[in-house]
């Protein structure tokens, strides 16, 4: 058998496109330095020889590692919400389109009945310099998170825009809550329904509250009663379930517009148990589009995550230019993004 032939090497490179080795490695981290011809013949180079640079290396003279901090949190406990699955391979993809790669990490383990350490894990990977940012996922006034990195001068950018914080100054991507369930609010109506209740979170979520005044607003515009056709509660199934109960037996709603797709499963649950099949004469919407809510039938709303995603990673990307030209964090940077439809199934159609 054959010995497999060695990886090639910069060495390589250079030597069969006739440069030096510091033109090969500027045509891999700097080839805006190179003439067009010149990056062109190095570029051939390295694809006829299957160069692939050596990322360990190149962080020990750079100090990059072209790496995103992503860190997860455990998964909610009977809920239907999964679009953290879909966010993180949008992020991947994303990522991969400027030659980085996402480092997943946890927070670290958690004693029963205590709180996880909301900045667990970041401190580690910034000592050794394993990371070049991160992204931050769970954002709300004062969260840890955004308020540690800052201090710490960690580059970030963050998914949720930062509530009530005029001061912020690290960029952010956030979707638009209300406008999405306003469009799922105006859908149902447009099905002839008039009593549409709310399903969302318990006060305190500024998410949930973003989503709520969505429902609120299209409500007023079609003059619609909303005394007596909401709750708030946890976003659990069960919860969905009693309080969608609750309404059916106080209220009599025709519709269902829920903060999550995890409500309005509880709220599908609820109108089986009564006998009554979701469809034209009662109407349910979710949030999210979950694979639970594409299984189960579920009209939702669709959150653009690989437009977010995008988004994300061209913000660190502005991010980085700025403290290289400046020296400094720029200002924050909104960017919000609508969701991308409203997914029509059986929950609201006969």
């Amino acid at each position: 058998m054959d010995n497999p032939r060695p990886p090639a090497t910069l060495a390589d490179v250079a030597e069969r496109a006739g440069v030096s080795r510091q033109t090969v490695s500027n045509a891999v981290n700097n080839p805006d330095l190179l003439r067009p011809d010149t990056l062109a013949r190095v570029q051939e180079a390295i694809e006829t020889l299957g160069y692939t640079p050596n990322r360990a290396a190149r962080h020990l003279r750079t100090r990059s590692s072209r790496l995103i901090g992503l860190r997860l949190t455990p998964a909610q406990e009977f809920t239907a919400n999964m679009a953290m699955d879909r966010f993180v391979h949008a992020l991947v993809e994303a990522a991969r389109d400027v030659d980085h790669h996402v480092l997943l990490f946890s927070g670290g383990p958690v004693a029963e009945g205590e709180r996880p350490d909301p900045l667990g894990g970041y401190d580690d990977l910034l000592r050794a310099t394993a990371v070049d940012a991160f992204v931050v996922t769970d954002t709300y006034l004062g969260n840890p998170q955004t308020v540690g990195l800052t201090r710490r001068g960690a580059p970030f950018v963050a998914f949720g825009r930062p509530w009530d914080d005029p001061d912020a100054t690290h960029p952010w991507v956030d979707v638009d809550g209300a406008a999405g369930t306003e469009a799922a609010t105006h859908h149902v109506r447009e099905q002839g329904h008039e009593r549409i209740a709310w399903l969302g979170w318990e006060p305190g979520s500024r998410i949930g509250e973003d989503r709520r005044s969505g429902w609120h607003r299209a409500m007023t515009r079609h003059a619609l009663a909303t005394a007596g056709l909401e709750a708030a509660v946890p976003d659990t199934v069960d919860a969905g379930r009693e309080a969608a109960a609750a309404l059916l037996d106080s209220a009599a709603p025709s519709a269902f517009v829920c903060a999550s797709d995890t409500l309005a499963v509880g709220a599908l649950h609820a109108l089986a148990e009564r006998g009554r099949t979701p469809g034209r004469e009662i109407a349910v919407v979710g949030f999210d589009d979950s694979q639970v809510a594409q299984v189960m039938g579920l009209t939702s709303v669709r959150q653009p995550l690989e437009q977010v995603a995008q988004a994300l990673v061209g913000a660190l990307a502005e991010s980085a230019r700025t403290v290289g030209r400046r020296g400094a964090r720029s200002s924050s940077r909104a960017h919000p993004r609508n969701p991308s439809d409203l997914r029509v199934r059986m929950s609201d159609a006969g």
